[in-house]
């Protein structure tokens, strides 16, 4: 009796396993797709995908990364300024900033000689306005331009080399404005003798970097008038070509609506600011690394070349970084919203450079659209060959460089003309087995090791023809 009682009841439990197996199939027969999704993706937890660092990741955000950058190079350049103050105590001096420009107080060549360049933007205006009546042929005019351009580049060498109570930073200063003052006349010279040719072929009409005729409202009344040749012959219009933050002459420049002194003010106190800081991280941590360079180069001790070379490459750098800011930021931009100058674009961006050649054609747009328009594009159109034009365009600012550095220092050294000229072979380099990264990071490399070498090169020879330290 007992046995067929446990076999019956084993059999109900029986059934009601069998029970609950059937109701629990009916119920995931009727479940969603979604939901047996969601159990299914409970069961896994890999799938097919590459590591973030991989390149077939696509992963682009490194904003952690960078910042973790900054980091290290604000704590790396932390410590070396802490070292820095510790070895050689404060050496910031403001005062010693003023006989870098003077060695007598009584005595300004440089400020003389820049005020003497009016001569020259006096003496085109009005062959210009000879050459527009008629009174000069085009032939005399050239000749008298040749004779213009010319005394810019060699009266200031003249005067460097004659006077000796110039300095070499005043030097500096005093070339670079006849040096750009070269370049602007230049030019001048040549948009008016194109806009001479256009009026001798009876075109009216000129181009926006010339001149256009009356604009007028939809109401019929005249509105702005712009300015057609010769009526640009004036001292109000070349002054202010001057003055403005630009090499390429045009008779209509773009104009700001108005000047944003809020803009102004911000520009004006970052030049301020970031002037005294050059100064001081010049005197504090360049001067130092420049003079302990001396003796390795003396005794030729390679190894301690390098290391030193590799000292000065930070600072140097970091100096060159600032004063770009500094100059083709803050002061292009205060001088343009002061004059209400509407082409901003003194930069682009040089800093994503991938070859040397693109690097040279962004980092300095004034002088690169000077070089395209006077110089490059007019020897193409006499057909010269490409490569040629652009060695040619390298040979020029090679010229410049050295003039702008040999000249005040008083030797003729050509580090500088070489430095430029080797940029070609590095240029051909980069572009032809280097790409993306790799050639940004050879782009960076030649900026921050290049300046260096030529730094300690005319140190070097400075130092030995003035202070008699023998090699």
């Amino acid at each position: 009796m007992s046995e067929l009682m446990a076999e019956s009841g084993g059999g109900a439990k029986r059934r009601k396993k069998t029970l609950q197996r059937v109701q629990s199939d009916a119920h995931s027969e009727g479940e969603p797709e979604e939901d047996r999704a969601s159990g299914e993706a409970e069961l896994r937890c890999h799938k097919l995908q590459e590591s973030l660092l991989s390149s077939a990741s696509g992963y682009s955000n490194y904003r952690g990364v960078l910042n973790w950058c900054v980091i290290m190079l604000v704590l790396g350049n932390a410590r070396l300024f802490l070292e820095n103050i510790i070895k050689y105590g404060i050496l910031v001096d403001p005062i010693q900033v003023v006989s870098l420009f003077l060695k007598d107080p009584y005595s300004w060549p440089s400020l003389c000689l820049v005020l003497a360049s009016n001569i020259f933007i006096l003496g085109s205006l009005h062959l210009e306005r000879r050459l527009a009546s008629g009174c000069f042929p085009e032939r005399v005019g050239m000749f008298l331009y040749a004779v213009i351009l010319t005394s810019i580049l060699c009266i200031p060498v003249l005067v460097v080399f004659a006077v000796l109570s110039i300095t070499p930073v005043g030097a500096v200063f005093a070339l670079t404005v006849y040096t750009l003052l070269f370049l602007k006349l230049y030019s001048y010279k040549d948009v008016n003798r194109w806009c001479r040719e256009r009026r001798l072929v009876q075109v009216r009409t000129l181009s926006r970097t010339q001149s256009a005729p009356l604009m007028r409202k939809v109401n019929g009344d005249v509105g702005k008038q712009e300015v057609t040749y010769p009526g640009n012959l004036t001292y109000k219009d070349i002054y202010y070509f001057v003055l403005a933050p630009t090499l390429c002459y045009e008779l209509n420049f773009p104009r700001s609506p108005r000047i944003r002194k809020r803009f102004l003010l911000r520009r004006l106190f970052e030049m301020l600011f970031i002037m005294q800081l050059l100064v001081g991280l010049i005197q504090q941590w360049m001067v130092p690394a420049i003079q302990n360079s001396m003796k390795p180069f003396r005794d030729m001790d390679y190894s301690r070349i390098i290391e030193r070379l590799l000292k000065m490459a930070v600072p140097n750098h970091l100096i060159w970084l600032i004063f770009f800011y500094w100059f083709f930021h803050s002061s292009m931009n205060f001088v343009a919203e002061l004059m209400r100058f509407g082409d901003r674009e003194f930069y682009r961006d040089w800093w994503n450079s991938e070859t040397v050649t693109y690097f040279w054609q962004n980092w300095n747009i004034p002088v690169h659209k000077w070089c395209i328009r006077h110089f490059y594009k007019p020897m193409m159109r006499r057909g010269v060959p490409r490569w040629a034009a652009q060695a040619a365009v390298f040979f020029a600012s090679a010229f410049f460089h050295e003039y702008l550095v040999s000249v005040p220092l008083k030797m003729f050294r050509l580090w500088a003309f070489m430095g430029m000229m080797s940029q070609l072979p590095l240029a051909w380099f980069v572009s032809r087995f280097l790409r993306g990264n790799y050639g940004n990071a050879a782009v960076w490399i030649s900026l921050m090791i290049g300046q260096p070498i030529a730094v300690l090169m005319y140190v070097h020879d400075y130092y030995i023809l003035n202070h008699g330290i023998r090699s």
